[in-house]
Formats: C-alpha cells, structure tokens, sequence
C-alpha cells in the first residue's frame, strides 16, 4: 500500500508541475513575442523615414536624368554635339553615383528597375550622338535624343518611376 500513497501525491505534484511549466514556458515565448513586437516597431520608426527619403532621392534622380529634363538642365547655345554628349553623360553616371547608396532602402527588383533605366538612357545618348556630327550645334543631338526617347510607348525611366512608385504604396498603404 505504501506505493499507492506514494503515487497518490506523486501523480498530482507531477500534474501540478508540468501545468506549472508549460504555463511558464508560454508566457516566456509570448514575452518573447512582445519584445520582437516592440523592437521591430521601434527599428519601423527609425527607419519609415530614412526609407521614405530613400524613395523621395530615387525619383528625383529619375526626373533629372530623363532626357527632357537633362537636355533642358545641360544644353547651352555655343555647345557642340560633342560637348553635350560628354556632359549628358557625365551629369548622368554624377546622379547615379551620388545616389546610389539608396539602393539598400529598395528592393532589388526596383533598383534593377532603376539601374535599367540609367544604362538604356546611357546607351541612347551614345546611339544618338553617333549619328551626329561632332561638330555640329548640340541642338542637333538634343532634338535626335528627345525625339528618339519620345518615341518609345514606355521609356525604362517610367518603368523605373512606375515600379518605385508601387513599392512606395505597397510598403506605406
């Protein structure tokens, strides 16, 4: 009998303490939970605005080397083919460069999106000013440049512009 009065307190301590650890063990993790909750919030708000700058630097980019915009900022009177071709390119791998730390804000589908549309706009001008005269007035590669890009449906700088305007509604919406 001295078993069976043993089991009869053992049995219910037994109970007792795996209900004992199985409520403490479930109360860590969800401590746990609450910790990474608050942690992510507080890096969330750290880094919402950095992110959004990111963004906000990206499209500015963008609008200043599309071909209007870059032509317009660039060209003089006096300019030749040659000198705008220099300076269209160099104004555009200048931006690119001074932003490029921003691509660690976007995702790699956007920054490939972007980097796209650096290098096609890149490979029109040189395309372009082949065709011309290096000695001619810079409004001759302008005009061949803005008529060639506005050709085109859907340039890759609105592809880029489209894509990190979606990721800012997806990431912000």
């Amino acid at each position: 009998m001295e078993i069976m009065d043993i089991l009869k307190i053992i049995l219910p301590a037994l109970l007792v303490l795996l209900t004992a650890y199985l409520l403490i063990d479930k109360l860590l993790r969800n401590e746990e939970k609450r910790r990474n909750f608050e942690l992510h919030k507080s890096n969330l708000s750290t880094l919402t605005p950095i992110r959004l700058r990111a963004y906000e630097r990206l499209m500015l980019v963008l609008e200043r080397t599309s071909p209007n915009t870059l032509i317009l900022n660039t060209i003089k009177p006096e300019m030749t083919n040659m000198e705008l071709h220099t300076l269209l390119l160099n104004n555009i791998r200048h931006e690119y460069a001074h932003n490029i730390s921003q691509q660690i804000y976007v995702s790699d589908e956007t920054w490939n999106y972007i980097r796209s549309a650096q290098e096609s706009l890149l490979r029109l001008i040189n395309t372009c000013a082949s065709q011309c005269n290096p000695k001619e007035p810079a409004s001759i590669l302008a005009e061949r440049i803005i008529q060639v890009y506005g050709a085109s449906d859907q340039t890759p700088t609105e592809l880029a512009i489209n894509k990190l305007k979606s990721e800012v509604r997806n990431y912000f919406l």
